[in-house]
């Protein structure tokens, strides 16, 4: 069947994100790339929202899809369990660190960060510990967009007009951003303490034993933009939340499933969180599922407790899903797709530096594996950001698509109002003449940006 005529604006019902943008009718995906009605290709360099982590058209997740939606389509998690969803689990069990063994399905980010909150709540129910009320987060950070996410996230501008209905039982500590935290006579080691004791110093304003849970992105996504912690941080973080009885919750929805070369971003730093919550690359856009997996004890309170976890989503452990994700998950480790993640971020990060390191206007090379990012200044020596009146970071998006090329550009890295960043997260399965493309397409993007002034 042919694909019908995109819809003009006026034409279409579908309340869009943004209600005055045209929009492009995409209809089809090969691998790294996407296809419009009018058959233009785009390079998909940043995995839509770091989602596409298989690319599009994988025959083997598609095949998965298939077979579930023939078997039984659906069955609700009240009533029962299904096969998909328990070897999920299972997998996912196994291959998580330390004692991360029990895993809590839903359908996305935002719902995960919403259950993990609600979990590490009721945690401190069951144990007896009922002023255990407060959620630290950081600025600067992004958990979601539901109120309790929102609330636990330190992103301004998507925060603002829904402060009034935010609890204020989130409260946020400084991001750990070596670019513009780090000061000039200190290590990244001694800035990664000093960063993380912002920790300590909250939870003692606050009561040791008034404080639930501390969350954080372990590598942070689109807010500052493929932002890894300093050395030592989350290791300082960790005897910090133990100390306090505090539970620690990474918010690996954009940067784990392998996208910084490491299934979960956390191997990396040394530590164990006592919730992850999962999502994006868990799917790979063939489905949407997000996860929560959290430690044994703290499956043991409850099960110990009340035995029932005051929360659900209908499509919690969707049977398709799971069988989605499954497949992504034996894909990504029968391929051996985590060497490739590790080889071609270290060539991306090298032609960006060959690219950029030397541009007047890119301040920062950062993040890890298949997660990169520039950071856009006006004046590199100072790291003075352009004014957010300029909408650099708009304008990139847009020369980037009028060169078929899909990248992740942000405002707001500083303040929510101004400072740039443009995040990259391309497919697993990028090739290396794909990856020269990317850039060489970013480059003259960022470039026509720039130059083309604006107000």
């Amino acid at each position: 069947m042919n694909a019908p005529p995109p819809a003009g604006l006026s034409q279409s019902r579908v309340f869009h994100r943004h209600t005055g943008h045209e929009l492009p009718l995409a209809v089809g995906g090969e691998g790294a790339w996407l296809i419009d009605a009018a058959g233009k290709r785009y390079i998909d360099a940043s995995g839509g929202a770091a989602v596409s982590c298989l690319g599009h058209g994988h025959k083997a997740v598609i095949a998965a899809i298939k077979d579930q939606a023939e078997r039984m389509a659906f069955a609700h998690t009240t009533f029962f369990t299904n096969a998909p969803m328990e070897e999920l689990a299972a997998e996912l069990a196994a291959a998580a660190p330390g004692g991360l063994d029990r895993v809590y399905f839903v359908s996305g980010g935002s719902e995960g960060i919403e259950a993990a909150l609600k979990m590490a709540r009721q945690y401190h129910l069951e144990n007896g510990e009922p002023d255990r009320r407060y959620i630290i987060g950081r600025r600067q950070s992004y958990h979601g967009n539901t109120l309790g996410a929102l609330a636990a996230g330190g992103n301004t501008w998507r925060r603002a007009p829904f402060e009034p209905l935010l609890t204020d039982a989130a409260r946020h500590i400084d991001p750990c951003y070596a670019y513009r935290g780090q000061r000039e006579d200190e290590s990244g080691e001694d800035y990664g303490r000093r960063a993380a004791d912002a920790l300590e110093a909250e939870i003692a304003a606050l009561g040791g034993s008034n404080v639930a849970a501390f969350v954080a992105e372990t590598v942070v996504g689109a807010t500052l933009g493929a932002v890894p912690a300093a050395p030592g941080y989350f290791t300082r973080i960790r005897e910090i939340c133990d100390r306090h009885g505090v539970l620690l919750i990474l918010d690996e929805v954009m940067c784990g499933m392998g996208r910084t070369g490491t299934l979960f971003a956390c191997e990396q730093e040394g530590v164990t969180p006592d919730l992850v919550v999962l999502a994006k690359g868990l799917g790979g856009g063939y489905q949407p599922i997000g996860a929560v997996i959290v430690d044994r004890r703290i499956f043991a309170a409850f099960r110990d407790g009340s035995g029932f976890f005051h929360h659900g989503h209908t499509y919690m452990g969707h049977p398709v899903a799971c069988a989605a994700a499954l497949a992504v998950l034996k894909t990504i480790r029968d391929e051996g797709l985590l060497d490739d993640v590790r080889r071609l971020g270290a060539l991306l990060k090298e032609r960006l530096g060959a690219r950029f390191g030397d541009h007047r206007h890119v301040g920062d090379i950062r993040g890890r594996g298949l997660m990169r990012a520039i950071e856009l200044v006006a004046e590199r020596g100072t790291k003075t950001p352009f004014p957010g009146e300029r909408g650099i970071a708009a304008a990139i998006k847009r020369e980037a698509m009028v060169r078929g090329l899909i990248c992740y550009p942000m405002g707001g890295v500083i303040d929510g109002r101004s400072g740039d960043h443009v995040m990259l997260a391309p497919p697993f399965i990028t090739g290396e003449d794909e990856i020269d493309l990317i850039v060489d397409r970013l480059g003259q993007a960022v470039d026509a940006a720039i130059e083309g002034g604006g107000p």
